[in-house]
């Protein structure tokens, strides 16, 4: 790989913003594809397979066969509210390579007995989702059903570019929840970004299957250009 395409991956790495090595393999030519330059690019449809798959591989186009070597940035989850939902929500992202921070202000609940092996931030998330950033490669799930502690985080997330946001709660808090952030400027399509009632409509009763229902819908936005129609 030429010095100029590796100085460039790497800047995109450290700025969690997506790319694609594209190596003709007959004839060994190289160009690196940034995210914002998928859509105009000659193997479009190719790039964003490599994007939504996250996984390099080749393709073929008009005869000619290319390796795509594909950076997209790790997935983060942040979990505001160091509770059951979480103790069973934080293995399950963890089992499928997401990368999982909790935060929760309370040092009664964020401790790291209850939460082996995953960074916990007892700190309240206005203060520390600066610090740990929000992009469109990061779901954000709030489920204090405290609206001290769960909108600055809802907030925070409405105006990053988060691929999920869901908030724990009935559809009367909700609607109460919709009420304040509405007074805080926030517009009907905004709001719609939240997924509330949180999680997949299967039934959950249960912390763990509250948890599976999150992380379920989390995965189909995640992939949700390639799921199946019906």
């Amino acid at each position: 790989m030429r010095l100029d395409l590796l100085s460039r991956l790497n800047a995109e790495r450290a700025a969690r913003r997506a790319a694609i090595l594209v190596t003709d393999v007959e004839s060994g030519e190289q160009r690196l594809v940034l995210e914002m330059e998928v859509g105009s690019d000659p193997l479009a449809q190719e790039l964003q397979g490599g994007l939504r798959q996250g996984k390099s591989g080749f393709v073929e186009r008009d005869g000619r066969r290319y390796f795509l070597t594909v950076q997209a940035p790790p997935v983060k989850v942040i979990v505001i509210g160091a509770v059951h939902i979480s103790q069973a929500l934080a293995p399950m992202a963890k089992g499928l390579d997401l990368d999982v921070t909790i935060v929760d202000p309370r040092t009664a609940f964020a401790t790291p007995e209850r939460f082996p092996d995953v960074p916990v931030v007892a700190e309240w998330p206005d203060v520390v989702l600066p610090d740990l950033g929000i992009d469109r490669y990061t779901a954000l799930v709030a489920l204090t059903h405290d609206p001290k502690i769960d909108d600055p985080a809802l907030t925070a997330a409405l105006r990053s570019d988060s691929f999920y946001i869901g908030a724990l709660g009935s559809r009367k808090t909700h609607e109460r929840r919709v009420q304040r952030l509405t007074e805080s400027g926030f517009t009907e399509a905004d709001i719609a970004r939240i997924h509330a009632p949180i999680g997949l409509d299967i039934g959950a009763v249960s912390p763990a299957e509250i948890a599976l229902s999150i992380m379920a819908e989390i995965v189909a936005s995640l992939r949700k250009e390639r799921r199946r129609s019906t």
